[in-house]
């Protein structure tokens, strides 16, 4: 093996091996974001926007006088 092959082999080495870290990196970040409470308290978030957005979305394709009595009883909660 002359010396160009050597230098081609290292930097193939280390450049699968810097695949390998980063994948692994990105498997325990990963991980750890899924198994956060932050996760999941902006889980239930999103969850509750969403709701909300369909019932504006709701109201805002109903006839006017279905418009008045949501927007009355959306005050009543």
């Amino acid at each position: 093996m002359g010396p160009f092959e050597m230098v081609v082999a290292i930097v193939v080495v280390t450049m699968i091996a810097n695949v390998i870290m980063v994948r692994m990196k990105h498997r325990h970040e990963r991980e750890k974001n899924a198994a956060s409470p932050e996760a999941d308290r902006l889980r239930a978030e999103v969850s509750e926007l969403k709701e909300r957005l369909a019932v504006l979305e709701r109201i805002a394709v109903d006839k006017e006088s279905s418009l008045e009595r949501e927007i009355e009883r959306l005050r009543d909660r």
